[in-house]
């Protein structure tokens, strides 16, 4: 079955009405195990009929276009590559605005999943659409009898006897529970951005890091994390550093990575990485002076070591 290729995912895809498709639809930020189930399990539906399969998303975040609170899990790139690497025949992307915020549930299907020639809708546990979440399953399903679709809605998946949801995951990250949130995620929590140039401390104390320009993502709380650090297609076991340098005066957060066995020729200036976040090994805090801060960071190091010992490969979510 053809693939999607093109780079763009604001068109809407041509499908034969002949064939018609199975969508699901949601905001899927963080790709997680909820998420996960609900695409494969459209996918399992459409190859057993043979149809295609679409995932159709949105972006921005629709809190945001409403102007509530919203941080992602994801960056809209790493969300898309996430998607796509499920399987699906297309991604769909609707760029998200108060206009489309205004419609009816009536009205979205018509405009949008109509012209799919959809003939199965795939929804998860907690799925709503239209104006003020009008759209819920109920209603949709009786859509379905007036523009010819048949609608399915999956039950929550459960982790450690929780529902696993985006909300909860960004729970456990504000709080660096980074082993709780990644058995939701299904992946370790992850940010993504280039490296620009610091205050060349870490050279001083004998930990040249790299400096994570501050991303749009959510961020853990302050702390030192066991890490891991991707760039042009390596990954490197790494320590990192989120805080404000208090043992020098710092005011400015920073994201600061030091690369355990990096070669001494290593670049990493301008360049696009990705730093998971495996473990939190102690919160930032205020040493007496350098000497007392060198120690605990060499402690940092051997502590992040043996834990990322501990880590499977299938843990990470490569870029």
């Amino acid at each position: 079955m053809m693939k999607q290729t093109d780079s763009s995912t604001e068109q809407m895809p041509v499908i034969d009405p002949a064939r018609g498709c199975c969508v699901t639809i949601g905001n899927f930020d963080g790709v997680h195990k909820g998420h996960q189930t609900l695409i494969s399990h459209a996918l399992d539906f459409a190859r057993k009929v043979g149809m295609p399969c679409v995932v159709v998303t949105f972006w921005p975040h629709p809190r945001l276009v409403l102007g509530k609170e919203h941080v992602p899990l994801m960056t809209r790139a790493a969300r898309l590559q996430a998607l796509r690497a499920l399987g699906p025949d297309y991604v769909w992307e609707i760029p998200f605005n108060r206009l489309v915020a205004s419609l009816s549930p009536e009205e979205f299907v018509k405009q949008y999943l109509v012209p799919l020639s959809m003939r199965r809708l795939v929804v998860g546990h907690d799925f709503s659409l239209g104006k003020g979440r009008a759209g819920q399953p109920c209603i949709l399903q009786g859509l379905g009898r007036a523009y010819s679709y048949t609608m399915e809605q999956l039950s929550p998946v459960m982790e450690g006897g929780s529902v696993v949801s985006s909300s909860r995951i960004r729970h456990f990250v504000e709080q660096g529970g980074m082993d709780l949130a990644a058995r939701m995620l299904g992946h370790f929590h992850f940010c993504d951005g280039e490296v620009v140039r610091g205050e060349g401390r870490g050279v001083v104390l004998g930990f040249p890091t790299a400096n994570l320009a501050l991303p749009e993502t959510l961020l853990p709380p302050m702390g030192v994390y066991a890490s891991r650090l991707d760039v042009d297609g390596a990954s490197w076991p790494a320590v990192t550093n989120i805080g404000n340098n208090p043992t020098f005066g710092g005011r400015k957060i920073t994201v600061e990575t030091f690369v355990m066995d990096a070669p001494g020729d290593m670049d990493l200036y301008d360049k696009p990485i990705r730093v998971h976040f495996v473990e939190q090994l102690r919160r930032e805090k205020q040493f007496p002076g350098v000497e007392e801060l060198i120690a605990q960071i060499a402690r940092d190091v051997e502590q992040a070591r043996a834990c990322l010992a501990k880590v499977r490969e299938q843990d990470f979510l490569r870029a």
